[in-house]
């Protein structure tokens, strides 16, 4: 996996848009639009709970927040409070990549490929 200011590539596939991993290894580009309305107030579109209802129909072992480039994705209070009920782990995207890569337990990943 690369990655760089607006996208990411895994194995041979570039990505212009922020991304899902599913635990079963499929890839799908993250659902904005569901926290878009918040976008004012967080002074960008944060990741909310509603994009993590996901999780629930998964069921990963270990969730990985890709923060961005720079570490600067807001998340909601109510996806924090989600967060915590699971393994997470939330590192800015470049940094959070070689774990995901060695990964062998159950996983989902939000990865955000901008700020």
């Amino acid at each position: 996996m690369k990655t760089g200011f607006g996208w990411i590539e895994i194995g041979d596939h570039r990505y212009d848009h922020d991304i899902i991993i599913h635990t079963d290894g499929t890839v799908t580009k993250r659902k904005k639009k569901l926290s878009k309305p918040m976008k004012e107030e967080f002074g960008h579109t944060p990741l909310s709970h509603e994009e993590l209802a996901v999780l629930k129909d998964e069921g990963p072992e270990i969730i990985y927040i890709g923060t961005g480039q720079y570490g600067d994705l807001p998340l909601t209070p109510e996806a924090e409070e989600l967060l915590e009920s699971f393994h997470s782990v939330l590192r800015p995207t470049p940094d959070i990549l070689p774990e995901i890569e060695g990964e062998r337990k159950k996983f989902l990943a939000i990865i955000h490929v901008t700020c």
